[in-house]
């Protein structure tokens, strides 16, 4: 008997005209490591190193745009599924608890930007000590959990101020972000490391996460909040934080309620501090989305324990 043999044409894989060959499949792209994103939860009179910036004695008769501003970016981070790290004044947080209680019920960490908003190497030890001690009690009161983290003022820790590390720890907290390693109008440590590190004081350790720059053409620059995210464009932003990633280190991300307002309260100032207080209001919100659907962003806290548990 014979077996009759037919060569039939192997089937063209659904979805693919004839003749077209299949697309390979690819590995699913590797996960970036998480950055870090932080809020400074202040208001818009609370700007630093201008004669006619507010005293503290007269914010409480002012118009506030703090609610709605924060709970836009809460609404944003939710959109995300992002949990940042919420540094909030004691001030704003004593005049409105519900936000600081909202924010940790949605997942968010609660640290502390201290009590006045007074620049570091304009206070005493002591005066430094008692105003962190101040928020720290108040945000824990609050949010009903531990207040690890601090940030201070305009990352004005100096030189000059070396107490400022052990006066944190005497006050309770177990990490910092106030550093900034390079030159500042109000502060800066040039000479500071960039990466997150462990500092010994005589009151115990203290973990520093300095605020994050990156070289361009020899300088360090920051691109991750503020005056610098809002001036820069967004290709530059997002190619400075896969060279830090790159590095090795996480991104340290920073914004105020009052930059996605761009009809906020202006104060009036000097016209290059203007510049920097009010550039591109309005494109801070389109850089954030983008930002946070690219990055995967985490808390200091959760960082840490991460870091701890070697993940």
């Amino acid at each position: 008997m014979r077996v009759l043999v037919m060569n039939y044409p192997a089937p063209e894989p659904v979805g693919l005209a004839p003749g077209a060959s299949p697309k390979p499949v690819l590995p699913p792209a590797p996960q970036l490591p998480k950055s870090i994103f932080s809020v400074d939860v202040e208001d818009w009179f609370h700007v630093l190193d201008v004669a006619a910036a507010p005293a503290f004695s007269s914010w409480h008769e002012l118009p506030s745009i703090v609610e709605p501003d924060f709970r836009r970016l809460l609404d944003l981070f939710d959109q995300h599924h992002a949990r940042v790290t919420c540094f909030f004044l004691g001030w704003v947080a004593e005049r409105y608890p519900h936000l600081v209680r909202e924010a940790a019920a949605r997942g968010h960490e609660i640290a502390s930007h201290g009590y006045a908003h007074r620049l570091v190497y304009q206070s005493s030890r002591q005066e430094f000590f008692e105003d962190a001690s101040r928020a720290r009690r108040l945000l824990e009161d609050l949010a009903g959990s531990p207040v690890l983290g601090y940030r201070s003022a305009g990352f004005s820790v100096t030189e000059s101020t070396q107490w400022f590390f052990e006066a944190l720890v005497e006050a309770g907290y177990a990490y910092d972000s106030s550093v900034f390693p390079g030159a500042r109008g109000h502060g800066g440590m040039s000479q500071a490391r960039r990466d997150p590190h462990r500092i010994g004081t005589p009151a115990g350790p203290l973990m520093e996460f300095p605020i994050t720059v990156s070289t361009l053409l020899g300088k360090p620059l920051c691109f991750f909040g503020g005056g610098y995210l809002r001036l820069f464009p967004s290709w530059l932003i997002r190619r400075a934080v896969r060279q830090v990633l790159d590095e090795g280190r996480p991104v340290v991300f920073y914004i105020h309620p009052r930059e996605i307002d761009p009809s906020h309260p202006r104060i009036p100032m000097p016209l290059t501090r203007r510049f920097k207080s009010y550039v591109n209001l309005r494109t801070t919100e389109r850089k954030l989305r983008r930002i946070l659907a690219e990055f995967p962003v985490t808390t200091f806290r959760d960082f840490m324990a991460e870091a701890a548990d070697g993940r």
